[in-house]
């Protein structure tokens, strides 16, 4: 008797339980759209104090090359137990979010130590989850839509391209060849970088230039005249560097605390102001890139005037 008697009642909660359900769908549904509204409105108010945060910094000078040492991805996974590739992958979102805000506040060349070849001695899987992960993100800035679609950037890889993986090596001449035609913000990616392995490189090449000069002076005969001339200079060197489709950095910010250049830009940071916020990289945020600008700011009269000195 039990059973059959609960077939009707079963019956009639389940014609209310619909009704019910199509109505809590419809409420959740309107607080969806609310959300999104609401969301909306957020995202353009703080779009909106952002633009005024940056017009006020461009009352004064703005720099023309942002350099970041990104230092403490895998610190930040340890901090949050997360596993030492998600850390890296949090690293990249951080590093999205800061492009955007150079690029929004006006400057032209952005640099990034994003692999050193010293990178290379980590443990084999480490470098592989990095490497992988590069890649990913190597292919994404083809895609539309990605912040070199959207800003314009020109996108150039510097370093010893010949250490890296025959698939990362490929995807990044395909994304420099892709975004050769941008012209209105550069994004330098050093990556198989030391600036010793710059400097070394830089030199073998001008032996190479100089060498290549006497050879051909031999050849219009009358023998060899080596004078001033022939000797390497300065703007020799200069030219050969990996480094030598931007100009010098003007900030260089390395996160995590620590104020060590870790081979880093060596030769080009004879008048930079250096910044090292204590916060991870995953943890950088608006407030540490508008700091930058402002120690840049502070600074900017005294490095000009050392600049015309030399």
């Amino acid at each position: 008797m039990i059973g059959p008697s609960l077939f009707p009642v079963s019956a009639a909660l389940s014609g209310g339980d619909k009704e019910g359900e199509r109505n809590q769908i419809g409420v959740w549904g309107k607080m969806d759209k609310a959300n999104d509204r609401a969301s909306g409105l957020l995202g353009r108010l703080s779009g909106f104090m952002r633009s005024c945060l940056f017009r006020v910094l461009r009352m004064g000078p703005i720099p023309t090359h942002y350099s970041f040492i990104m230092d403490g991805n895998r610190r930040y996974a340890k901090k949050v137990n997360m596993g030492e590739g998600a850390g890296h992958r949090a690293g990249f979102f951080a590093l999205v979010s800061v492009l955007k805000y150079c690029y929004e506040v006006g400057v032209k060349y952005i640099s990034i130590y994003a692999f050193s070849i010293d990178n290379f001695k980590r443990r084999p899987d480490e470098v592989k989850t990095i490497m992988d992960l590069i890649l990913e993100k190597i292919e994404g800035l083809l895609e539309e839509g990605s912040i070199a679609d959207q800003y314009g950037v020109r996108v150039y890889f510097v370093g010893n391209l010949k250490l890296l993986d025959e698939r990362v090596r490929i995807a990044a001449e395909k994304v420099m060849e892709a975004t050769a035609h941008n012209t209105r913000c550069v994004l330098l990616i050093c990556i198989a970088y030391t600036s010793c392995d710059e400097i070394v490189n830089s030199v073998r090449e001008c032996c190479k230039d100089k060498l290549e000069e006497i050879e051909d002076k031999e050849g219009g005969g009358g023998g060899v005249v080596v004078n001033e001339h022939s000797a390497i200079q300065l703007v020799d060197i200069e030219k050969h560097m990996y480094m030598g489709v931007a100009p010098d950095p003007d900030v260089l910010l390395r996160t995590s605390g620590e104020k060590r250049l870790s081979n880093y830009q060596l030769w080009q940071t004879t008048h930079c102001t250096l910044y090292s916020p204590t916060a991870l990289w995953p943890e950088i945020s608006l407030l540490h890139v508008v700091w930058g600008i402002l120690k840049f700011q502070r600074s900017y009269a005294y490095f000009e005037k050392k600049k015309k000195m030399l």
